[in-house]
């Protein structure tokens, strides 16, 4: 993780409100480069919402700055060569082979009438190798479990090439060894320099994984800091409705106990 003190990413007070209901309320936090930020919270708690605030696709009061600037002074390409956002629930209406979805994680480096070059598609070589999909290049996306097309969209942006990386659940139609396959690729990049932002729903992959936690809480940040001092049996009772006994290993451990009534 970099020392730097210039955070990459800088959120202030954002505040989102939908049909008279608050969403996002007040939320600020910042990201340093090189770190990896994960986002905990119960269902409900706005977490994909920070996301899409962050990316740019959706509107909010406040203030989200990239880079020093505030993302919506950023031009689509400009943003797309920064930022790199694998929703949850991903998908495509037309039937392109795996390698083809990857490649065009490269669109944003380059022209309008440029094609493709080799060192674009060594890239989309190596991130279908990070994502263990190098045998379904050829595959048609159509053809493909949730859970496989969940890692050709991660590998898209791994191509991209992006300093910021947004990931909405990225473990989500997962089974468990490709979990921690796909978590560990992931924290690969951000060993090599890479920023992440990324909603994770286990909290102990969250430890595992993370520098630091961002706690949701009906859209609010109840906390913000290292896994060990963020996930406390207090926090996991009052934000979770769980009792549960923290035990400080490496990576940190949870075994919970009766849910409790959070009426």
């Amino acid at each position: 993780m970099s020392t730097d003190t210039a955070p990459l990413l800088s959120v202030r007070d954002v505040t989102v409100e939908r049909g008279g209901k608050t969403i996002l309320d007040h939320v600020s936090f910042d990201v340093r480069a090189g770190e990896w930020l994960g986002v905990i919270g119960p269902n409900g708690s706005g977490k994909t919402t920070l996301l899409r605030v962050v990316s740019g696709a959706m509107d909010a009061c406040g203030s989200v700055d990239l880079k020093g600037r505030t993302i919506d002074t950023w031009g689509a390409r400009e943003r797309a060569q920064t930022l790199a956002f694998v929703q949850q629930s991903t998908g495509t209406a037309f039937d392109f082979t795996v390698r083809d979805l990857v490649l065009l994680g490269r669109a944003p480096h380059r022209g309008w009438l440029s094609s493709f070059s080799a060192s674009d598609r060594a890239a989309v070589d190596r991130a279908l190798a990070e994502v263990d999909l190098e045998g379904f290049a050829d595959r048609s996306i159509q053809s493909m479990s949730g859970g496989e097309v969940q890692r050709a969209f991660l590998a898209q942006a791994l191509a991209q090439d992006a300093d910021l990386l947004l990931l909405d659940e990225p473990t989500t139609h997962l089974d468990v060894h490709y979990q921690f396959r796909l978590l560990d690729a992931v924290r690969a990049q951000v060993n090599q320099g890479k920023t992440v932002l990324a909603v994770v729903h286990d909290l102990e992959s969250a430890a595992r994984y993370a520098d630091r936690l961002l706690v949701l809480s009906e859209g609010k940040r109840v906390a913000t800091g290292e896994p060990a001092s963020v996930l406390t049996p207090e926090c996991i009772r009052e934000v979770f409705g769980m009792e549960a006994t923290v035990r400080q290993d490496n990576p940190l451990r949870i075994d919970y106990s009766t849910p409790r009534s959070r009426g």
